[in-house]
């Protein structure tokens, strides 16, 4: 019993191992890896754990989170441009607006589910798309809003080293709103929303508010990494809202392993290191190399890197977490209906 404990890593020894583990990458990243390449594979990360918490734990896809991850970018540069202030609260400010944005997209996206539901998120991101491609002015439109400052009381962020540190630990606290959130009752009724919504209803969840809760907690999230990524490039585009950023963040769930927040953490920096990599190595066909990569990874690990490893480790005997939702039948399955008398 011990022994599987650890294994299955329920052990809060092994938690423990995991978060020093996570926290020693976390800090020793940018002296292994090319500074600007390690706040992406950060800021990417927090991004794909949001996302997590409504596409793993809910059971919503969204294909509409590069609205959030965009908005926060431009609101998170507009501040730092106007008003000169640090960039701690240039980023809070794009990730308020973020969570603004989709107050309304998740009160009328969440009572649609599966296929409906990624549709109507889609089309409020393209919503977005074109607002800041036409409002000029502010955005920049094609030209993207560019000299966005790395402020921080007059301390000199130019180095893209200094900067990596003085951005981490607001991803990090953006992580551990995340991990709180799913290891708090209220997430665990997330999950059973998730594994069975009519069930949820009938025991007296109200099942619509959640949705929309979880949606504008990721929304937030999502708004601070794009707010870090934005301030570390000192540059927005409409690449941050355009619907291809939204599919990247998806994949990174998926392979990673959905449900498990370390699975998407992982996910990211495959990712973005093998865009990297081939990037740097000439290689124009990027898009075709990393989605012939998924493909086989999905074919191979079908619950994400992480999730088949922690189900192999578990043993496939034993009875442990729910499957994440990409191998789970649908919910409505589980309800049976009642057999005529």
């Amino acid at each position: 019993m011990i022994i599987s404990r650890l294994v299955a890593g329920r052990s809060p020894l092994v938690r423990l191992g995991f978060l020093v583990v996570g926290l020693v990458v976390a800090f020793g990243l940018p002296w292994f890896i090319y500074p600007p390449v390690a706040l992406d594979i950060a800021a990417w990360a927090l991004f794909a754990v949001a996302l997590d918490l409504l596409l793993g734990y809910t059971g919503l896809l969204s294909f509409g989170h590069a609205a959030f991850w965009g908005s926060s970018a431009y609101a998170t540069g507009v501040v730092a441009v106007e008003t000169g202030l640090p960039f701690y609260v240039a980023v809070l400010a794009g990730a308020v607006v973020a969570a603004l944005v989709a107050v309304p997209v998740a009160l009328l996206s969440v009572r649609r589910t599966g296929i409906y539901f990624a549709m109507v998120t889609l089309a409020f991101a393209q919503l977005i798309y074109f607002v800041a491609n036409r409002w000029r002015s502010m955005t920049g439109g094609e030209n993207g809003l560019q000299g966005i400052p790395r402020e921080l009381f007059g301390a000199d962020l130019s180095d893209s080293f200094y900067f990596y540190y003085a951005a981490i630990p607001l991803i990090l606290l953006g992580l551990f709103g995340a991990w709180r959130v799913a290891h708090s009752p209220f997430g665990r009724v997330l999950v059973a929303i998730r594994e069975n919504p009519a069930r949820a209803r009938a025991l007296g969840y109200p099942v619509d508010r959640y949705k929309v809760q979880v949606f504008v907690i990721s929304a937030f999230l999502a708004g601070i990494a794009g707010g870090v990524y934005a301030i570390g490039h000192g540059f927005a585009s409409l690449q941050e809202v355009y619907w291809t950023t939204s599919g990247k963040v998806v994949v990174m769930n998926i392979l990673g392993g959905m449900g498990t927040l370390w699975g998407p953490v992982l996910g990211a920096g495959v990712i973005v290191v093998l865009e990297d990599y081939l990037a740097t190595a000439g290689i124009d066909a990027i898009g075709i190399v990393t989605g012939a990569i998924f493909v086989v990874t999905v074919l191979v690990f079908r619950r994400g890197i992480w999730g088949t490893a922690r189900h192999l480790l578990r043993g496939r005997g034993r009875t442990g977490d729910p499957p994440p939702a990409a191998v789970r039948a649908p919910a409505e399955e589980n309800v049976k209906e009642p057999e005529p008398h």
